[in-house]
């Protein structure tokens, strides 16, 4: 205890080189499938589910995921059963998910830091954080290992995928899952709406010219893991929030991609 107290940016630095590695490329393999609309749906949907899981006293970390999969999921049956518009379908699940949080917390008479959960508090994180990330990224790795190739097929062509015996579904539902763990995992360093700059943003850089979706991986895994501590690091020099920070340092990340000739 006394070791982490006088190396009190332990595990924020930890934290934040966990979502820096992970949110990449989750968010490469999001690229590759283009579902990365779904990430916002999800960080969006996460609320309800905390203030449930908070009043319920229960890990809000259960109740993020769960609610955030669900919000996905209705999104994916009305899309593909009533309205075939699925963005428009997506943008207003997300913006009734915030409104119905927001109305839940006084409702539920229950408190919960908006601010820390929307845009991150890196520097307050704790183990607990840390193992959530760890958590997060076993789940990714043991898709990864079991799911790679069938993953692959999908983002190349879900149809033929289908055809050739692969649970296009089933795998879509994993996915979403796993996305749903990332952005609860990131929460705390960069909150669920900025993490999406931290999904989107490497793994843009990390595709340009790649052969391979594992190439793309790890080369944004690699951008994002620089921009995350970059970052964390200004912050504690400027004495300014590092999710913020994170987040705007992405969106000029954005300028090293090479033009279209």
């Amino acid at each position: 205890m006394s070791f982490l107290a006088n190396n009190w940016w332990l595990i924020p630095l930890l934290v934040t080189s966990f979502s820096g590695i992970l949110c990449p490329a989750m968010g490469s393999v999001l690229i590759a499938h283009k579902r990365l609309l779904q990430v916002n749906l999800i960080s969006h949907c996460v609320l309800p589910g905390l203030a449930l899981a908070v009043a319920l006293g229960i890990s809000p970390s259960v109740g993020g995921v769960i609610s955030g999969l669900l919000g996905a999921l209705i999104a994916e049956r009305l899309a593909s059963k009533r309205i075939k518009n699925y963005e428009a379908v997506m943008n207003t699940i997300l913006a009734g998910s915030i409104g119905l949080g927001v109305l839940l917390i006084p409702l539920l008479g229950i408190r919960i830091d908006l601010e820390a959960v929307l845009f991150g508090d890196l520097l307050t994180t704790n183990t607990g954080d840390l193992l959530r990330n760890f958590v997060a990224f076993l789940m990714f790795t043991s898709l990864m290992i079991t799911g790679y190739k069938k993953l692959v097929h999908v983002g190349l062509d879900a149809d033929d995928a289908a055809a050739n015996g692969i649970d296009v579904p089933s795998l879509n539902l994993a996915l979403g899952f796993t996305t749903a763990l990332v952005i609860i995992s990131s929460m705390a360093s960069v909150g669920v709406i900025l993490v999406i700059a931290l999904l989107s943003a490497p793994a843009l850089l990390g595709s340009v010219k790649a052969h391979s979706l594992r190439i793309a991986m790890i080369r944004s895994s690699i951008f994002g893991l620089v921009i995350s501590i970059l970052g964390f690091v200004i912050s504690i020099g400027l004495n300014v929030a590092p999710g913020p920070l994170i987040s705007v340092l992405c969106v000029g990340s954005l300028f090293l991609i090479p033009s279209k000739e």
